[in-house]
């Protein structure tokens, strides 16, 4: 038998990713049928219609352009902040809540989930999300000492389900002092779903009267992507509702640059915090710089010089915008063709309202997608049912899959 070298908090960690999985498979397709005949709806970025990785091109010429000084110097612990401001001014985009702010730099928006775990989550409590969630949540909780519990994202019309988040938050604090609750939306993964203004009365309603009887809540928003969720001010029209809650409530924002300038590799975010109190943001300032330090010392000098340079070039925001919003139209336009498509043949996809991602349920999604791979359709079989790619799969090629879909699911005993 080996022996075990590993600390016993650490041994028994294993990652287990389906995406890994669906990724081999279809790179195995590719190899023995070319990649014209197969669909690789497991892709977690934009791809264009000629199945290349997309990028925006003034992304590009402004990251080129910076001196050599950017790319190789160290930054500060907490960010540059001139980057903090702007990661706070594209947050909010006119939406700015009353109260007092605070950021930190993070690598990427699972950096910024991350921090939020470490920092505001009781080891052995349990953190709240939806039924549907993207599974590093799992990781991030388990390796810091705590756990993900879920409740019932949708009711039976395929609404948000009031009641059981409600009912989840009731049940937690009776055995906790405080809470972390994960809302990913708008453009939720995996299933595309945004909360809509009543529904984001619900959640402060339900918290806010937990506040009163002195709990601590931290609702975290991850918001990762939100510039695939529609037009920028109506999609963050539901930040200003944050304004002016008890101070035991404090409301953080998981800011990425991974999708919105399709800047994946480069790992640069920020965690935004946004409290009623100036002591608590002072706190976290404090807890977040320490976290920082002993996480990953400073972030991506050249990722956070790039984004200021944009922000601060009238000319250069302007045309990121235009190439940012096409990209926007080309996924959701994908995205239309299957939700079109599905509603025609009968499948009981999900509510998707915009972002990367659509889901359909499933009994046994390993089994729907192994069927799928028959018509060299390649997909993600999660938990709940199989997530496709509206953020990877060419429009001609997103045509007739909710068809295959469906017949793989009438297939199923």
């Amino acid at each position: 038998m080996a022996i075990q070298m590993a600390a016993s908090h650490a041994a028994s960690r294993r990652l287990k990713d389906a995406i890994f999985g669906a990724a081999a498979a279809c790179r195995a397709a590719v190899a023995e049928h070319g990649e014209e005949c197969v669909v690789n709806a497991t892709i977690g970025a934009v791809m264009d219609d000629a199945g290349k990785l997309a990028h925006l091109p003034t992304v590009e010429r402004v990251f080129r352009s910076l001196p050599v000084e950017d790319y190789i110097a160290y930054a500060p612990i907490s960010g540059l902040p001139e980057y903090l401001e702007a990661a706070i001014d594209i947050t909010f985009a006119g939406n700015r809540p009353t109260g007092y702010l605070g950021a930190i730099a993070t690598a990427g928006g699972t950096g910024a989930l991350r921090t939020a775990v470490d920092n505001y989550v009781e080891k052995g409590d349990q953190v709240l999300t939806s039924d549907w969630f993207w599974g590093t949540y799992n990781v991030i909780c388990q390796e810091l000492g705590s756990s993900v519990t879920n409740f019932q994202l949708f009711d039976e019309a395929n609404n948000f389900n009031h009641t059981a988040f409600a009912a989840s938050v009731d049940a937690l604090l009776k055995k906790q002092e405080s809470l972390l609750i994960i809302l990913n939306t708008p453009a939720h993964n995996p299933t595309g779903y945004s909360l809509s203004s009543e529904d984001w009365d619900h959640v402060l309603d339900c918290v806010k009267k937990h506040a009163a009887a002195g709990k601590k809540i931290h609702l975290l928003v991850d918001i990762a992507y939100i510039d695939f969720a529609g037009e920028k001010h109506e999609a963050r029209a539901f930040m200003q509702k944050f304004s002016n809650l008890p101070e035991n409530i404090l409301t953080l924002f998981s800011f990425s640059m991974s999708k919105a300038y399709t800047f994946y590799g480069q790992r640069c975010g920020a965690l935004i915090a946004l409290s009623s109190s100036k002591a608590v943001i002072d706190e976290f300032g404090e807890i977040s710089k320490y976290a920082a330090r002993a996480t990953w010392s400073n972030i991506n000098r050249g990722a956070m010089t790039l984004l200021t340079r944009i922000q601060q070039d009238k000319t250069a925001y302007a045309s990121y915008e235009a190439e940012r919003d096409a990209l926007y139209h080309l996924v959701q336009e994908r995205g239309d063709i299957f939700m079109q498509e599905a509603a025609q043949c009968g499948l009981p996809a999900l509510p998707y309202k915009g972002g990367f991602f659509l889901a359909i349920p499933a009994a046994d999604p390993q089994a729907v997608c192994n069927l799928l791979h028959e018509d060299l359709i390649f997909a993600v079989p999660l938990k709940m049912g199989v997530r496709i790619a509206a953020c990877s799969v060419p429009k001609k090629k997103m045509c007739g899959i909710a068809e295959k879909v469906k017949y793989a699911m009438d297939k199923m005993p």
